[in-house]
């Protein structure tokens, strides 16, 4: 069953997060050559976690702050073994978030 994507803009953010589910985590992942692991999907639940209650991206500290509980100081690195080409470049555009503003991609 093909999923009908939302709208995304230009650099492939979706516009509206709350369109965002598993199904269009992975197609987008897959547009990133990501194949989602558990370890992917931790990560992609805590900040869709922190978007519910926040209403904005979590900053990659609180996502290493979460993997910390299980990888201690391996977070930041396990992070960025999981999205090779940046946080906010890859993880905010797999877990549905809009493209942050004036963030660096560390």
């Amino acid at each position: 069953m093909a999923t009908d994507m939302p709208e995304l803009d230009a650099e492939g953010y979706l516009i509206e997060p709350a369109d965002w589910n598993d199904d269009i985590a992975r197609t987008l992942a897959q547009g990133e050559n990501i194949q989602l692991t558990d370890d992917h999907w931790d990560a992609i639940r805590f900040m869709r976690e922190y978007y519910e209650e926040h209403q904005i991206a979590a900053d990659a500290r609180y996502v290493i702050k979460h993997l910390g509980e299980r990888y201690g100081r391996e977070a930041q690195k396990k992070l960025f073994e999981l999205f090779p080409y940046g946080y906010v470049k890859q993880a905010c555009k797999i877990a549905g978030m809009k493209r942050p503003r004036a963030w660096s991609t560390g």
